[in-house]
């Protein structure tokens, strides 16, 4: 079955000549180069993560890859994450100019911290605190709206602070804080971190050698392929683009499809592990007491009745724990 759907897509794909700009080739590409499970793909992730922290590590054994494979649903499946050391990274690539980072970082944090818990057998409800690696969250913008060099999103900017409810306005105070950090990556921004991580400055030349042919009237294949090209001349990525030409444009032309993911989900049988990442989610939420149960719901895709249902169930656990 999955032989099949594979070979649906790629023909669908094959089928459509002179395809519209699809903005995603570059998080895809961004997924592809620093994600990967190789060597060289650590190579470079930890590069990345020593031109952002002023750091040396040499060792890739340092990193611990923690990337979620499935959360919830497809677009909320996060890009990069790892852990080194004593510091969580989360590293998220954004093509569109993106305000809700901080909460989507939020709910991916939720699980990677639920999975480390999980891992190193911690108990959070016992009368010793309970130490966890420092976040380190990181959106790489390259989009075509221009943006300054470093954006810091806040989270506390989408609290609901004032009752519509209430004659008088009543309004709330929200002590509680979560931030992500935007780094403009396009051409002319960011250049000193470009110059301390090759393999950053080399995606961002592919990127913009794209840009600039469909500037110039081409179509996309065409851009793309010539921007290949141009990176395989140029010797990019120790030779990266010519040993994965196809993958790339494949990568970079196949659309997603909701139909046959959700398809393949099924026959791998992992819904049911999709439904309990969104609960766990949610449970995480429903005890920083930060959300209304309404809005969990929305941000996981549970029914209320259901989240209403966990909390209960949160706070008999908590009386029996402390009786």
């Amino acid at each position: 079955m999955k032989k099949r759907l594979r070979n649906k897509k790629r023909n669908r794909v094959s089928s459509t000549r002179e395809r519209e700009p699809k903005r995603t080739y570059r998080d895809s590409l961004f997924r592809t180069i620093f994600g990967g499970k190789d060597e060289r793909s650590k190579r470079w992730l930890l590069s990345l993560y020593n031109a952002l922290s002023g750091r040396n590590h040499t060792n890739i054994e340092d990193l611990e890859i923690t990337t979620l494979e499935d959360v919830i649903y497809v677009s909320m499946k996060n890009d990069l994450s790892f852990l080194i050391h004593s510091q969580m990274c989360l590293y998220e690539h954004q093509s569109t100019v993106n305000p809700n980072m901080p909460l989507r970082g939020m709910l991916y944090f939720s699980q990677l911290y639920q999975q480390y818990i999980d891992k190193h057998k911690k108990n959070l409800y016992g009368s010793v605190l309970v130490k966890i690696p420092a976040p380190q969250f990181i959106v790489f913008y390259n989009g075509d709206a221009e943006q300054a060099d470093t954006i810091k999103y806040r989270l506390s900017d989408a609290f609901i602070t004032e009752d519509s409810s209430s004659k008088d306005d009543e309004t709330y105070d929200a002590d509680f804080e979560w931030t992500a950090t935007v780094i403009n990556i396009n051409k002319n921004h960011n250049e000193s971190l470009s110059k301390n991580c090759e393999p950053l400055y080399h995606y961002r030349k592919f990127v913009n050698q794209v840009k600039e042919n469909l500037s110039s009237g081409m179509s996309f294949d065409s851009a793309v392929n010539e921007a290949v090209d141009f990176a395989i001349k140029s010797d990019f990525l120790e030779g990266f683009f010519r040993e994965n030409r196809m993958k790339i444009l494949d990568d970079i032309y196949t659309e997603f499809d909701q139909e046959s993911y959700d398809e393949t989900l099924r026959n791998d049988g992992r819904i049911e592990g999709a439904r309990e990442n969104a609960i766990a989610n949610a449970k995480n939420l429903i005890l920083m007491h930060i959300l209304t149960p309404e809005q969990i719901a929305q941000a996981v895709s549970i029914p209320l009745e259901q989240i209403l249902a966990l909390k209960e169930e949160l706070t008999r656990e908590a009386v029996a724990t402390t009786n």
